[in-house]
């Protein structure tokens, strides 16, 4: 049978907010606490009606009343916490009436002889929550820990729920009824702003202590009668081998937990962000839509094919929290999602990068655990979804009733826009969402395979003749030095002040040194990681942001900058110290020589992920490339890798010719805290840009030019989210024709790129290179056409 009271009083709190709404004005989060309040109220009266085999009767009448009028406060309330200030008069004046009623609805029960237990229950329920709005209310203006005043009561029953002697009935008191009234009548003065703020927290205060010594005493009376309070049911009690039934309560709880974890399991898997800015623990405030799909499945299939559903989707789940944890760690690192297709060859890389930092060993135990920890989630996840699937068809009455409150909340949160963590809306599809996104990904990755490897020969470069290649720049040697991480912010975020000073010491000395120098930034295709998806961009004059383009770069025609130079009589050389295995790309930049983590002959400490110290593999460089004088004029590509996470061991500058084998490092090294990554990175930009500078300086002369290049910004827990993928980029030379060349870039002189200087896309600078020291060159397509495609920036 419908209970007519509780819809009426639904309908008459929606006609309450829709009037506040037009007159004082009432925002998302007010409808959104008015209607959920209103809702849980409906809903829990018409359960206990119906339990009662009953309806509503006169007093019952009065509180569903003030219930309305509570409803209305909190609207306004919740509403005032969002910015809009919330109406004093008229909060105060429905509070107060809501109060006043409270009298009024005991003296019909007692004139009318309707008293009972239900309306006395429904009557505590809401002075409880008037004063816990009211609490919330004036905690913002007396302080927080006026909320220990609304959240007292709740308090106790939680308490309760864990030890049973402090449930059952006490004995009437008439201090209690005195303390509850002035609980009341103080938080509605207190909130009328009549007193004060001083005031009114000193009054506060002292009702306060009244509470404390209320339910303090309540507390004393429930222990010393501990031993009348009504046992556990017998079928409990029998269960309970361990001790007397009054102990069983203990075992009531223990069985409470598992349901409780599965439940919250879901929640969390499903609930949880994928954003590392949005990770805040009142982001799992919300409904996730999926999760009420779920339960609404299992409860409606049938009772065979409940555990095979319910198994899959634990199984589903816990790949959805893998595919989240994927997207966390690729967002905090390289400040993207994870690319379900192409990022699987990251686990090689990222096996490579823990070897490099901790061991082979300990690679492996990190290998063992990982696959461990997968395993142990699937099993979880299954369970919890089993588990929830129990639980849910043990209550199946109650099970839908919940569901559908929950439901219509989500759909007034939907419509209403609510939001309690800005970005993350309480009607919550994110799941939805991210497997839609995920799923557009792979159809666009798919595409992106046939299409690319169309454009990929598209190349003009590829019928030049070699004696047009690079006139501009005979005899001179080219050095493309690639500095790892080396990223817009370092060079611009006051926080990194000291770097620009390395960078204005180090143009000093080269000016007083003859060299000039040109500045501006390049767009880099990655962030984070991922260096050798920038060093084939630039030089294949292709954008080159995942591992797929990478693949089908490394199987094509295309003409390369190393390649350019080699046709164009350079000898070519490829340095790269953190290589310690084979590396196809050297042949296919045209490299006739190759020089890796083996073959530069360092014999000192391993600094973190670097095998050694960028100072030495610019010594080892020299030595053996340039310190000849009967020689090719030298191309060289070489990565500078000290400057790579984590950023906790890094070299000092040493004398230039103490370095012999690279010994010298082992007392040449200072230690970063792991705690502070942001001061370790800077000092390993300031070491990588010393170090560089100082080599030109010391070995640069008029037939040197040098390109240093940061390959991309570090990670977002450097930079911070939002942050561009802009690397700075230097062109340095003595020859003043060189940079004659380059005068149409608009690149101002200068090491320090101001924030205006030019913006390149990093796939344009091949062209734009090779159209500038080719001068006798007619190109077929200007400068970067050939690197255009529509999933770059």
């Amino acid at each position: 049978m419908v209970r007519s009271g509780p819809l009426i009083g639904l309908s008459v709190q929606i006609l309450l907010l829709a009037g506040l709404a037009g007159t004082v004005g009432l925002g998302a989060a007010g409808w959104f606490a008015g209607l959920a309040y209103a809702l849980v109220v409906s809903l829990t009266l018409s359960r206990a009606l119906h339990r009662a085999a009953r309806d509503l009767g006169p007093a019952d009448r009065v509180t569903l009343a003030r219930a309305v009028l509570v409803g209305a406060v909190a609207a306004l309330v919740v509403d005032g916490l969002t910015g809009r200030p919330a109406p004093v008069g008229l909060l105060t004046a429905l509070a107060a009436v809501a109060l006043s009623l409270d009298a009024v609805d005991g003296y019909v029960a007692r004139r009318t002889r309707t008293a009972n237990a239900l309306g006395a229950r429904f009557d505590m329920e809401i002075d409880s929550v008037l004063v816990a709005v009211l609490s919330l209310h004036v905690a913002t203006a007396v302080g927080p820990w006026v909320l220990v005043l609304g959240a007292m009561r709740y308090a106790y029953l939680a308490a309760g729920w864990a030890l049973p002697w402090l449930r059952g009935p006490l004995p009437p008191r008439y201090w209690r009824k005195v303390v509850a009234a002035a609980l009341g009548v103080v938080l509605l003065v207190v909130t009328s702003r009549l007193l004060p703020d001083t005031v009114g927290g000193l009054v506060a205060l002292a009702v306060l202590v009244l509470q404390l010594e209320s339910f303090g005493r309540d507390v004393i009376w429930r222990w010393r009668h501990r031993a009348s309070t009504p046992p556990v049911p017998p079928a409990t009690a029998a269960t309970d081998a361990a001790g007397p039934p009054r102990r069983a309560w203990w075992r009531q709880g223990a069985r409470r937990i598992p349901a409780t974890l599965a439940v919250l399991l879901v929640l969390v898997a499903l609930a949880v962000p994928r954003q590392p800015g949005l990770l805040v623990p009142a982001a799992l405030l919300r409904i996730p839509l999926e999760g009420l799909a779920l339960a609404a499945v299992l409860l409606a299939v049938p009772a065979r094919a409940r555990r095979p559903v319910a198994t899959l989707a634990g199984t589903l789940l816990g790949l959805l929290i893998l595919l989240k944890v994927a997207d966390l760690g690729f967002g905090t690192t390289l400040g993207r999602s994870f690319d379900l297709v192409l990022d699987w060859g990251l686990l090689d890389e990222t096996f490579t990068f823990v070897s490099a930092s901790v061991g082979r060993t300990g690679a492996i135990a990190a290998s063992v655990g990982a696959g461990l920890l997968v395993v142990a989630l699937l099993t979880v996840t299954t369970w919890a979804v089993l588990r929830l699937s129990q639980l849910l068809t043990g209550h199946p009455d109650g099970a839908r009733r919940v569901l559908a409150g929950l439901v219509t909340l989500w759909l007034v949160a939907a419509a209403t826009g609510v939001r309690i963590v800005p970005g993350l809306p309480v009607a919550d599809a994110a799941t939805t969402d991210l497997v839609r996104a995920h799923a557009a990904q792979v159809q666009a990755r798919l595409q992106d395979r046939a299409s690319f490897a169309d454009r990929v020969n598209i190349d003009p470069y590829r019928l030049v003749p070699d004696d047009q290649l690079l006139t501009a720049l005979h005899g001179k040697d080219v050095l493309v030095a690639f500095v790892e991480s080396y990223g817009r912010d370092v060079v611009q975020e006051p926080e990194f002040g000291t770097v620009g000073a390395v960078l204005d010491e180090g143009q000093r000395r080269l000016s007083a040194a003859g060299f000039g120098t040109r500045s501006a930034f390049l767009t880099s295709p990655t962030a984070g990681g991922g260096s050798w998806l920038a060093h084939a961009t630039l030089l294949s004059g292709l954008w080159i942001d995942n591992d797929q383009r990478h693949r089908t770069l490394l199987a094509s025609d295309r003409t390369p900058l190393g390649e350019a130079f080699q046709r164009a009589g350079w000898r070519t050389v490829g340095v790269m110290p953190a290589v310690n295995q084979p590396w196809p790309e050297g042949a296919f930049y045209g490299y006739e020589r190759f020089y890796d983590e083996y073959s530069l002959g360092y014999q000192g400490p391993r600094f973190s992920f670097a095998p050694m110290p960028d100072q030495y593999t610019l010594s080892a460089f020299q030595q053996r490339e340039l310190a000849g004088t009967d020689r090719r004029p030298v191309m060289a590509e070489l990565a500078l890798v000290s400057s790579h996470s984590p950023w906790t061991h890094i070299p000092r500058l040493v004398d230039w010719d103490s370095l012999d084998d690279g010994r010298v490092f082992h007392d040449a090294s200072e230690r970063s805290s792991s705690a502070q990554p942001r001061v370790g990175y800077r000092r390993s930009i300031e070491y990588t840009l010393g170090a560089l500078l100082s080599y030109v300086q010391r070995y640069g002369d008029d037939d040197l030019v040098l390109i240093m290049v940061g390959d991309h910004q570090p990670a977002p827990v450097i930079t911070g989210p939002g942050a561009s993928r802009d690397v700075p980029v230097h062109l340095v030379a003595r020859d003043p024709a060189v940079l004659e060349q380059i005068a149409g870039w608009g690149w101002p002189d200068g090491l320090r790129p101001a924030p205006g200087a030019p913006v390149w896309r990093m796939d344009d600078f091949r062209d734009r290179f090779l159209a500038a020291f080719s001068p006798t060159l007619a190109l077929p397509v200007r400068p970067g056409q050939g690197g255009r495609d529509a999933s770059s920036p």
